[in-house]
């Protein structure tokens, strides 16, 4: 359980929540909504006690599990599957097991003996703290979560960021705490293993808060909402499920609205009544007291909520370039004994729209990776044709320096630009005053997608190369980045799970990982989409 009391946080001199006591317990799932920026991922992190309010307090009693939207683990060299089973504390043993079977087989009858000795008691240790009946279940999670035992058997660092992201989420579910908190669970994720998430947290017995986009989950799981007002600093408490929510907050604004124009209307009254009042001086006093109910009403009033700030996206008009800007031929890529793809041909005209689909794993992320020149193919070339000039949105936010400011990234994509352009840019991407100088690293995921995608409006590429730009994104944010690729006139190459981005983007052709095969778009690829 955890119990927040006069919880304050804020950025700078910018207030996200101000005092806002909660209590979350078994029983409670709870979606944490709001716009990009309100601060969401701030607040969960807090709960999770990675950081600290600036005052309040929060008590936590139990473990608690905690998924942030870009998870990063100090030892990447660790076996996949090793690392969802330490949440239990099995991973240790689970090596040494594997590490004494191996010298079970040793031809030197030293080694072997002391092996044969040892793996009893390894197994016994292993049996005792439920080993079996734990590693079959962390093998259902990760199933269910899209991960077959190729790539349980991998290391991290041979993983994609969406692989990554999903062994730390099966991780958290495996771990058996008492509380979750789930920064965007469902990114990375394929229609199959987010129906699987979606009954998972409908039964869960204890407690938790999710931070989606997806609407679908909220209303399926979630049984009350906690609204973080970005404009109000306040944390809006309804026991209720999201679509009665929803519902009740329209009822609410309509309600203050109405309360709002009668005591704006009576005030008006008082005040007229009053100015005609006070010009004698029988009737001061009684015009002063007028004056003062006035206020009185006035002050009473709760606030109208203000619109939520959209950030005004276009992408770059396209720098000249040749017929083909961009030629990839005969690429492979391996990780040590796992081919990923090979054979990939691939040739990028001006203007172009190609979708690149194939399951969780087939090497999308690497593939654009390799023609944005971060990685190298293990075989081909990728060839830059006359004009080139390269936009590129990672689905890990790898672009970014997360070392500077959020204004020094942005200088950094675009030298040539005044103070005053930069400034001019960021606030179109609503990062104003304090919020262009804070840490890169500290913004939430919604807030670094804006990032970078505001590095690519200042660079003129002719290229963009686009993996998964709608992660992270509030509703009206991802209808913004949507209306900008229907409108954008260079050529674009996409990795996406979201139907909608590929209407948007209405493309051509269609790019079949791993096996490289492209063809013509036709509607019967939409199907794939959700699904890769």
């Amino acid at each position: 359980m955890i119990t927040a009391h006069a919880v304050e946080l804020r950025v700078g001199a910018r207030v996200l929540l101000d005092e806002a006591s909660f209590r979350i317990a078994a029983g409670d799932r709870i979606g944490l909504v709001g716009r990009n920026g309100a601060g969401k991922t701030t607040l969960t992190k807090t709960l999770a006690g990675e950081t600290q309010p600036t005052a309040g307090q929060i008590v936590r009693t139990g473990e608690v599990g905690y998924l942030p939207q870009d998870p990063r683990t100090g030892d990447l060299d660790v076996i996949a599957m090793d690392r969802v089973l330490s949440a239990r504390g099995l991973d240790v043993l689970v090596r040494k097991m594997r590490e004494t079977e191996g010298e079970m087989a040793s031809a030197d009858a030293d080694t072997h003996l002391a092996a044969m000795d040892r793996y009893p008691k390894l197994e016994e240790r292993f049996t005792a703290a439920g080993g079996y009946a734990a590693e079959s279940e962390a093998q259902r999670i990760t199933s269910n979560l899209g991960l077959d035992e190729r790539i349980l058997a991998q290391p991290l660092n041979t993983l994609s960021g969406g692989q990554r992201r999903r062994i730390e989420l099966a991780r958290i579910l495996f771990s058996g705490v008492e509380t979750l908190l789930l920064d965007e669970p469902t990114n990375h994720l394929d229609a199959d293993s987010i129906l699987w998430l979606r009954d998972y947290l409908k039964n869960y017995s204890g407690g938790f808060v999710v931070i989606s986009h997806d609407v679908e989950l909220l209303s399926a799981t979630v049984n009350k909402v906690f609204y973080l007002d970005a404009n109000r600093g306040v944390l809006d408490q309804y026991n209720l499920g999201y679509k009665a929510y929803l519902e009740q907050r329209e009822t609410d604004e309509r309600r203050r609205r109405r309360e709002r124009a009668n005591a704006e209307k009576k005030a008006g009254t008082l005040l007229a009544q009053a100015e005609k009042m006070r010009a004698k001086a029988t009737k001061a006093v009684a015009a002063q007291n007028m004056i003062k109910r006035a206020e009185r009403m006035l002050s009473g009033l709760e606030g109208e909520r203000v619109s939520d700030k959209v950030a005004k996206l276009r992408f770059p008009t396209p720098a000249p370039c040749g017929r083909t800007p961009i030629t990839a031929e005969g690429l492979s890529k391996s990780y040590g004994s796992q081919e990923i793809f090979a054979g990939v041909d691939l040739a990028i005209d001006r203007g172009s729209r190609v979708v690149v689909l194939g399951l969780n794993g087939a090497g999308k992320t690497t593939l654009l990776r390799i023609l944005a020149g971060v990685e190298k193919a293990d075989t081909g070339e990728v060839i830059a044709g006359h004009g080139l000039k390269l936009g590129y949105y990672a689905q890990e936010h790898d672009t970014l320096d997360m070392d500077v400011t959020v204004v020094e990234n942005l200088r950094h994509a675009a030298p040539d630009l005044t103070d005053t352009q930069v400034r001019s840019v960021l606030g179109s991407f609503l990062f104003s005053g304090d919020d262009a100088n804070k840490p890169t690293h500290v913004l939430s995921g919604g807030e670094k997608t804006r990032l970078a995608l505001a590095t690519i409006v200042v660079s003129g590429a002719n290229v963009l190369l686009l993996d998964e730009p709608t992660n992270n994104l509030d509703p009206a944010s991802r209808a913004e980045i949507l209306d900008a690729l229907k409108n954008y006139e260079g050529a674009v190459v996409m990795v996406t799970h979201d139907d909608g981005a590929v209407e948007a983007l209405s493309p051509e052709r269609v790019l079949l990982l791993p096996d490289g095969d492209e063809d013509l778009w036709n509607d019967s690829y939409a199907e794939l989409i959700s699904l890769a």
